[in-house]
């Protein structure tokens, strides 16, 4: 009779997983294939194209794709809530250092177009419209 070469009374030792090298859940997944897709949204293409390209790129279907935009949508309007106190500040800033370096280069016409922009956020534009429009005024007299 033959003999095994493997010992029949010893337990099979199944291999040691690492922890840190657990299966993703599918949520996971989805949360990293919308932070993507989110990532790629300022490349300038279209909603449609994005998603489409997305559908591609993750190897998902087209539903799925649309289903990862609602979520970035979702994202898309969190930011705008948390940056829309703080948006006008920074414009202004940004307008007056553009202000500053258009007249140092000796631009004036785009110096002079930010005054515009930054007289319409405090109001004195309309004034001054007002004040330099001609007032038309039309009456129509009876016949005597």
């Amino acid at each position: 009779m033959a003999s095994s070469t493997f010992p029949t009374d010893q337990p099979i030792e199944q291999p040691k997983r690492n922890v840190r090298f657990r299966a993703r859940t599918s949520a996971q997944n989805v949360q990293e294939r919308s932070q993507r897709l989110y990532t790629r949204q300022l490349e300038g293409k279209t909603t449609r194209a994005l998603v489409l390209e997305h559908s591609k790129i993750e190897s998902i279907s087209e539903v799925t794709a649309w289903q990862d935009w609602k979520k970035v949508k979702e994202w898309n309007k969190e930011d705008w809530e948390k940056d829309r106190e703080t948006l006008l500040p920074r414009l202004q800033a940004m307008r007056i250092r553009l202000f500053n370096k258009a007249v140092k280069k000796g631009q004036l016409q785009t110096a002079a177009q930010i005054l515009d922009s930054l007289g319409k956020v405090i109001g004195e534009s309309v004034e001054t419209v007002n004040i330099q429009a001609p007032e038309l005024a039309i009456r129509i007299e009876p016949k005597s």
